[in-house]
């Protein structure tokens, strides 16, 4: 399949994470902390972090073109580090990679949001703070960001 190449620029990039932080400005929550997931999420969290003055912390779970399984054992204990938590990504494509973590800290009674630059309105989980919304039914882009092309 080849897809459209959409570049997601510099502008793009702060227009997100200025709609991100007015969202969790409005939503009454405060993280205690943004966990980013390693690739995609680095850049944005620590942007987040730098902005909010929270603590950044890294989890590695990569679903895509990846033959070798996460280490679930390092994302629970770091999720049971904290009690409020933003989990931050560049996407929220199928929503694989949230619900996973979703579903394997479900038994701990821990407050996570999640909050992705770009948020497939048709995705299995609910992004709930993003800068850009798509339905990938329509919009089947493959969305490059700055960091990624260097």
């Amino acid at each position: 399949m080849n897809q459209e190449r959409k570049y997601f620029g510099k502008e793009d990039f702060v227009d997100s994470l200025n709609k991100i932080i007015e969202q969790i400005n409005k939503s009454n929550w405060s993280p205690e902390v943004i966990i980013s997931i390693n690739r995609g999420g680095c850049i944005p969290g620590i942007y987040l972090s730098h902005r909010l003055s929270l603590k950044h912390k890294v989890i590695d779970i990569q679903l895509r073109n990846s033959n070798k399984p996460p280490d679930l054992k390092i994302i629970k204990q770091r999720i049971k580090e904290f009690d409020n938590i933003l989990l931050v990504d560049d996407i929220n494509d199928s929503g694989k990679t949230l619900k996973t973590i979703y579903d394997l800290t479900n038994a701990y009674s821990k407050i996570i949001y999640n909050a992705t630059l770009i948020y497939n309105q048709e995705s299995k989980v609910k992004t709930d703070f993003y800068g850009k919304e798509i339905r990938r039914s329509k919009d089947q882009s493959w969305y490059v960001f700055p960091w990624e092309e260097w």
